[in-house]
């Protein structure tokens, strides 16, 4: 009987769920395992080593070269033949902390406010960029944050914390640390966009109104976002709404919206 493979630790899900080839038919779709994922983003994008993957993922230097190998076969086939990508499934397990002296930044696991307790295993926890009850509409901006837990479609937890003056790419660390996973916020610029993907963290930005009912949409999968959200003193006039039209009326204030 084979020995059944060891379950691979990864820091976290990325980002981005699949990648579809532009102005070609769809044909079948190449599925990456989440470990194989992590193998390519640690080696070619971290510049790990093989042993220092091996290390951080738990696993023997042998199977990260058979993980990498396969994974960069399937990424190939997907860029020269025009096939969709799915990033899903595979055998890994979520890090605990016990990785944190091999992954730095990544897989911080520190709590920024020791008054939030830890993520439970299978919840999702979400942040809101958070004013008076309702959706603050500049992310660099927000001197707060509630975070939500939520497990099953329900609102398992919910707290109000200080950003205590951090701000920008700043806040991407800070909600890391929070083990926040998604953040639903109002306008939002670049910057702070390629900082959350960095670390992970799934995005709903464009939205507005109050922060609970939006957490409640988004757990009932019926949250009406802007998946090209931004927000560039340079790109709007006097007037614009950082929401772009999903009904945000805050304007942007000094010319910068958290980028």
């Amino acid at each position: 009987m084979a020995r059944p493979s060891r379950c691979r630790r990864i820091c976290s899900e990325p980002a981005y769920e699949s990648f579809i080839p532009e102005g070609i038919p769809c044909q079948g779709q190449v599925i990456l395992t989440l470990d194989e994922y992590e193998v390519i983003r640690l080696i070619d994008l971290e510049k790990l080593t093989h042993e220092q993957c091996a290390r951080q993922m738990d696993i023997s230097r042998t199977t990260v070269t058979e993980i990498y190998e396969a994974a960069r076969e399937k990424i190939a086939e997907c860029i020269v033949n025009g096939r969709p990508l799915l990033i899903a499934g595979g055998n890994y397990r979520f890090c605990d902390g016990s990785a944190v002296p091999y992954c730095g930044k990544v897989c911080r696991r520190t709590q920024a406010n020791p008054e939030v307790p830890a993520k439970g295993e299978n919840e999702m926890r979400v942040a809101v960029t958070y004013e008076n009850g309702e959706i603050f509409q500049h992310f660099g901006h927000t001197e707060q944050f509630k975070i939500y837990d939520v497990e099953d479609g329900k609102i398992t937890k919910e707290q109000v914390v200080d950003t205590n003056g951090s701000g920008h790419g700043a806040l991407a660390g800070f909600l890391l640390d929070l083990q926040v996973d998604t953040l639903i916020c109002g306008g939002i610029g670049m910057g702070a966009q390629n900082a959350l993907a960095d670390a992970g963290i799934r995005l709903y930005g464009g939205v507005a109104g109050s922060a609970d009912e939006a957490v409640k949409a988004l757990a009932e999968g019926t949250l009406a976002y802007n998946p090209d959200v931004h927000c560039d003193h340079h790109e709007h006039g006097e007037g614009h709404s950082c929401g772009h039209g999903h009904g945000g009326d805050h304007e942007c204030r000094h010319g910068d919206c958290g980028r």
